[in-house]
């Protein structure tokens, strides 16, 4: 019997150390996950901080994965591959990092617990999050919060500028 695989989307940013090449590099270690097969990922991006502004630019993109790996054991596989990278948990929330792995959505699935949040709890007030993933998917209901191009309107203001596009193509220069 084959084990169901599920869709998945995950947002990767960096905005410490070489950005580009540690979100490219979190992106192939997804792939070689043995549960986990990354379907496509969007183009990069640098992006200002939104809520603790004072830091460097990140690097974003979004990753859509077949897994078959359930909600929270996928959250457990994520946190290891930051601390794989050198993030440190132990630092105040939204301090640069060298890199960060959010759990976007996982099919369309609701979850609220207390260790996580599916949709993803501030996804709609990140136009560094829709963007790449309006990119990816074109226009969607977001499960719980609405469409994701009523999301990217409501965030007008943030500035995301694509710099490498899905196959590698630079689209804009950037120092990392």
């Amino acid at each position: 019997m084959t084990t169901p695989r599920n869709r998945a989307w995950i947002g990767v940013g960096a905005n410490l150390g070489e950005r580009r090449k540690q979100v490219l590099g979190a992106i192939e270690c997804l792939d070689r996950n043995d549960q986990m097969t990354v379907e496509e990922h969007s183009s990069l991006y640098q992006t200002t901080p939104i809520e603790v502004p004072d830091q460097p630019d990140f690097i974003n993109a979004v990753v859509r994965v077949t897994t078959t790996l359930d909600p929270l054991p996928m959250l457990r596989c994520l946190l290891q591959i930051e601390g794989q990278f050198g993030r440190m948990r132990d630092r105040p929330r939204n301090s640069p990092r060298q890199l960060d792995l959010d759990l976007l959505l996982y099919g369309n699935e609701v979850l609220n617990s207390l260790e996580l949040t599916i949709p993803h709890p501030r996804m709609q007030q990140r136009l560094f999050v829709l963007q790449p993933l309006m990119e990816l998917e074109g226009n969607f209901e977001i499960p719980g919060i609405g469409s994701l191009i009523a999301c990217i309107n409501a965030c007008q203001g943030q500035r995301v500028t694509k710099l490498v596009d899905s196959n590698g193509k630079a689209i804009a220069s950037t120092d990392s």
